[in-house]
């Protein structure tokens, strides 16, 4: 019995001392040691040219031991009025015992925490932190995104790589009794903190700049609920700007109002879905071309409406555009040719491309929260939907989704997931990462259906070759007007979103393709051409001036015109005026008579600017 108890024993201390030493040493380590945290340095964030986006700046947290404080009441007077905190506050932090330690404020400054420890009473403790610097201020506030008070990424880059960018803590530890003061002359460890990578994105911020610049204009002349610009590289999907008004600072982030806050921080450009209108026809036109259902020199006729399934659904032009070829269509954006192409590919042909264009899927872009968008299932799908689809109504997509599909459609035919990061770099700027722009998938049969494609839009932008939309330059694009549903559903009276897809194609060679919506313009204009184009026109010539991007030798010259008075003028004859100066046009309504136009009479304008009469 003797032997066997004491076998039992030595099993039991060698469980003790063998098997469980380690965890009981990390047991009785944290006993006797005080930790206090050393923070990683953030890494930054830069743009493609190497500017500095976001930096850190050092700051301290001050904390308090209470078993050390031996004036609880003096301590707390001093420090609340030092830190400009309320006495009560601090005052119950001081006294709590409960705790090693109590943090009173993080990211105070170096005068601060000096002045705090100079006070000289005991307990008072200070850590290293980090802080925020955001040199831009307002720029790409939604894409770069922000921190918590406690350096967490919340929002934007700054959450989706907060571990690529925060690195690992270290810690400061010193060891204390037994009432967990710290001892005399006692041994001390330091664990180095390793600091965070630097992000290198695919933004360029000059560029970014000039989108925003452009948006103070927009705000100012059609007062809209918001606005928004994506530009992408139309060869990889990288991210080249992308920006959202209104905007905020991210030196002054405004966190005592969370619901403003979400509002102004939310990028909705990829987690929001909204109705596209025009814009989608070059879907369907691509999907129509790549099966050889229909080619540049076939005619349509449009009587300005098409019944289907007992609907009558009409053409933005009520009158109709009567016979016209492909070409005609595209550039007179008509809403009949591209319900019958629609029709024609049938919906499970037409859903197939919808699919591999990257309609209804995520993209797989490195941002939190993105949306896949809203399609009506294909069980479900009538003909009446499906001619809907053809012209833009009946299916929702992100601003994202839109346009880096647009990009597929124009680069040849391959679908890339596009991405806001350039590489990774270590603190000496060496690339430890070099990302690769992954592809989804090929959408298109053959990069003829591309060059048709990008001939087409371009033709629709010059007003099939009669004017320039910047001169000297190929520039190719479409316009879109689409009306906003409510919570219930239902068509919202004069709510529209007015947008303009379009891209530089010098050399036959797509480049900055670019997205620019605006969100309820309250000016009284809303179609894409008058409320989106000018100003998208405005942002590709700032690009062409800031890249110094040659000319093209065989565009057409810009030509200067004197709106006349249309008011009161027959809508017919108001037509022949319009055809005749050979400047784009739209007409809003079904009357027979103009009541109102834009831009009033006596207006100097250029051959790439609308002209809306109303009637």
């Amino acid at each position: 019995m003797v032997t066997f108890i004491f076998f039992i024993l030595i099993c039991r201390l060698f469980y003790l001392q063998v098997s469980n030493s380690k965890n009981l040493q990390l047991i009785a380590i944290d006993q006797w040691v005080r930790t206090l945290p050393l923070t990683a340095k953030r890494g930054q964030i830069l743009d493609c040219n190497a500017n500095i986006l976001a930096s850190t700046k050092t700051s301290y947290d001050l904390y308090v031991r209470s078993k050390e404080v031996d004036k609880p009441v003096e301590l707390a007077t001093k420090l609340s009025s030092l830190l400009n905190l309320k006495y009560d506050d601090v005052y119950k932090k001081v006294k709590n015992v409960s705790a090693s330690e109590n943090l009173i404020k993080l990211q105070i400054s170096e005068d601060v925490a000096l002045k705090a420890i100079n006070l000289g009473y005991k307990g008072i403790y200070v850590a290293e932190n980090i802080s925020r610097i955001y040199p831009y201020g307002k720029l790409l506030s939604q894409t770069i995104g922000f921190l918590t008070s406690d350096s967490f990424g919340q929002s934007g880059v700054e959450s989706f790589y907060n571990k690529i960018l925060s690195g690992t803590n270290g810690k400061y530890l010193t060891q204390s009794d037994v009432r967990g003061i710290s001892l005399d002359d006692s041994l001390k460890y330091y664990i180095k903190p390793t600091d965070g990578l630097n992000l290198k994105l695919t933004i360029d911020i000059n560029i970014q700049n000039i989108v925003e610049n452009v948006f103070e204009d927009i705000a100012k002349d059609h007062n809209p609920k918001s606005i928004s610009a994506i530009i992408l590289n139309p060869a990889n999907s990288s991210i080249i700007a992308m920006a959202k008004y209104p905007t905020f600072d991210l030196n002054n982030i405004p966190r005592d109002n969370v619901e403003e806050l979400m509002k102004l921080t939310k990028n909705t450009m990829v987690t929001d879905v909204y109705e596209p209108g025009s814009t989608f026809k070059i879907f369907t036109l691509a999907a129509a071309l790549s099966e050889g259902l229909t080619n540049l020199n076939e005619k349509f006729y449009c009587p300005g409406f098409r019944i289907i399934d007992g609907q009558k659904i009409k053409c933005w032009k009520t009158t109709g555009h009567g016979s016209q070829t492909l070409e005609e269509c595209v550039s007179n954006s008509c809403n009949c040719c591209f319900m019958d192409l629609a029709l024609r590919l049938g919906k499970e042909k037409f859903y197939h491309y919808l699919k591999i264009f990257g309609i209804g899927n995520m993209s797989g872009v490195d941002i939190a929260g993105e949306s896949a968008g809203l399609i009506i299932d294909l069980n479900l799908v009538k003909n009446v939907d499906l001619a809907r689809i053809g012209f833009g109504h009946s299916v929702a997509v992100t601003q994202l989704q839109l346009v880096n599909s647009f990009c597929s459609l124009i680069n040849g035919g391959t679908l890339y997931q596009p991405t806001l990061t350039e590489s990774y770099l270590d603190c000496n700027k060496n690339t430890v990462f070099q990302n690769v722009n992954l592809i989804s998938n090929k959408n298109l049969k053959n990069k003829q259906v591309s060059k048709d494609l990008c001939f087409l839009l371009e033709r629709a932008l010059s007003k099939n070759g009669d004017m320039t939309f910047i001169e000297g330059y190929k520039v190719a694009g479409k316009t879109g007007t689409a009306q906003k549903y409510g919570l219930d559903g239902k068509i919202e009276s004069g709510k529209y979103v007015s947008s303009f897809f379009g891209f530089l194609n010098s050399n036959n060679d797509p480049q900055y393709a670019l997205l620019l919506c605006v969100d309820e313009p309250s000016s009284g204009a809303y179609y894409g051409s008058v409320v989106a184009k000018p100003y998208a026109k405005q942002i590709l010539e700032a690009i062409i001036n800031y890249k110094n991007l040659p000319k093209d030798d065989d565009t057409v010259k810009s030509k200067a015109f004197e709106v006349p008075d249309f008011v009161g003028m027959s809508l017919s004859k108001s037509i022949a005026v319009l055809e005749e100066m050979g400047v784009y046009y739209e007409v809003d309504g079904e009357g027979g008579v103009v009541k109102h136009q834009f831009p009033s009479p006596t207006t100097i304008i250029d051959s790439s600017t609308s002209i809306i009469i109303s009637t």
